[in-house]
Formats: C-alpha cells, structure tokens, sequence
C-alpha cells in the first residue's frame, strides 16, 4: 500500500517533467530550426504551423488533465448508509459490498478513500479515480497526449535528421538510431543534446503508444456499456445501443470537448433518463 501511495506522487510529477521537457525542446529547439527554409512566406511557414498544432495539441491535453483531476468522481459515501463502524467501511475496501442505493459498479478507493459511482480505474498519473464525472475528460487526456507526443516525435526526427545529416526513409534507421547513437556518445563524436534528443524520440514513441491503445480500448468498453472494473469483476450491465453508451459518456455537445477542454458534461444523459 506504501509503494502505491508514492507511486500515486511520483507518476504525476514524472508525467509534468515530461510535459515540461517537451515543451521547452519544441519551443526552443525544433521550431527555431524550422525558420531556417527561406523558400516558404511567415504566414505559411513551417515554424509557424507546426507551432499552432503544437500549442493546441498541449493545451487540450493539459487542460482535459487538469480537468481529470478537478473533476473527481462523486463521494458516494455520504449518500449513502454504510455506518459508523470500521467493520462496514471494510467491506468496501475489496468493492464487494453494493447497497441498495447504489449501482453495481460503486467501489471503495484506497487511495482516494471514498466511494464512486462507475469507477472503471484509479489512474496513477493523475493521482485520481476514472469514474462517470472524469471519464471523457480522461480519454480526451489520452488523446491529445498520444497526438502531441507524435508531433514531438515527428519534428525530433527532422531536427536529429537535420543535425546529423542523416535520413529516415529506411524504417530500420529508426531501430539502429539509439544503439549507433550510444557509441557515437561515448566516443565523443556525438553532442549530449543531440544525445538526449534521441532518448526523448523513444519516450515520445513508447508514451504515445501506450495512450494511443489505451485510448481505443477505453472506447470499445464504452460503446459495450462497461467499465474496466465491471469486467474485472465479472459484472453483467444492461445490453444496450452503443449510441445511448457514447452520449452517455461524451453527452450531446461532444464537438465542444473534442476541440477545447471543457467539464464533463456526459451525466446530463443519465439524468434526463432519470428523469
């Protein structure tokens, strides 16, 4: 429980440093180098472009982040009659306990120490539970993330290809650029910035990989209905249209969210149905 509970402070700030890494190399290192080429006007310039893209794709992503971590899941604790004893708040620490008044999918945190409604996962890079208030927010997060880290990843490539006058038509001079690169490090013929350059290429890639599929396989549980918790669990939901799933999620000014971050606004479905 304690290696958890650091973990839940260091992803976060591993995740910021990266973020800061990033944006102090695009802004001050690949951007810089793209005013070089004369041929183009500085309306239309490479720099300029790529700096636009860059700048929303950061500013969707932190800001859904910031979101994620503003909007917490509901504390259902308060609404609902667990007790007063410790005996009754331990039978939620497995999320096996389910009152009446609550959905199946309610689950203890031990890390955040409350209950929430359609917990799906506590996600340790925002130090917060995914639940019904966060999840859109989350999956934009993991969108713009993916998206931003393959912008970081493509203007590397040009500025290292630039540096090093080297080109990256064949895929495998991709594969052989690190192990070339460390001993070219060691042997004094490469600089540390280009060498850190090419270790940020690699991190870029690994991170928008895994937010990439991370992303798709949280929307194939949407549009089935579930959560990842109500899988883990073996929880049965209620078969419904995969339309009625995403509106429930995205809600119906889904546009809005996908274009700048903005509060969830995907439980307004649920309580008109309530309703």
């Amino acid at each position: 429980m304690l290696v958890l509970r650091l973990l839940n402070v260091v992803a976060p700030a591993y995740f910021l440093c990266i973020s800061l890494v990033t944006f102090v190399l695009q802004i001050f290192l690949f951007i810089p180098s793209m005013f070089r080429d004369p041929s183009t006007t500085p309306l239309f310039s490479p720099a300029l472009l790529h700096g636009a893209l860059f700048l929303f794709l950061s500013a969707n992503a932190l800001g859904n982040y910031v979101l994620v971590i503003q909007s917490s899941p509901e504390d259902l604790g308060k609404g609902l009659n667990l007790g007063e004893g410790a005996e009754v708040v331990a039978d939620w620490l497995d999320g096996s306990r389910s009152p009446g008044s609550a959905l199946p999918s309610t689950h203890f945190c031990r890390l955040c120490a409350r209950v929430t409604q359609r917990h799906d996962h506590h996600c340790f890079f925002t130090g917060n539970c995914i639940g019904s208030r966060n999840m859109r927010n989350f999956i934009m997060f993991c969108l713009y993330t993916s998206l931003a880290c393959l912008d970081s990843l493509v203007a590397g490539m040009a500025y290292i290809s630039a540096a090093l006058s080297m080109s990256f038509a064949n895929p495998l001079a991709f594969l052989t650029l690190l192990p070339h690169s460390i001993s070219q490090f060691f042997s004094g013929a490469l600089l540390s910035s280009e060498m850190f350059v090419i270790l940020m290429l690699y991190l870029w890639l690994g991170i928008g990989l895994a937010c990439a599929g991370f992303c798709c396989h949280q929307m194939l549980l949407i549009l089935r209905g579930q959560t990842r918790y109500q899988v883990r669990k073996g929880i049965v939901v209620r078969a419904r249209p995969w339309r009625e799933n995403l509106q429930e999620v995205f809600g119906k000014r889904w546009l809005l969210g996908l274009l700048i971050p903005v509060l969830n606004v995907g439980s307004d479905y649920r309580r008109q149905k309530e309703k």
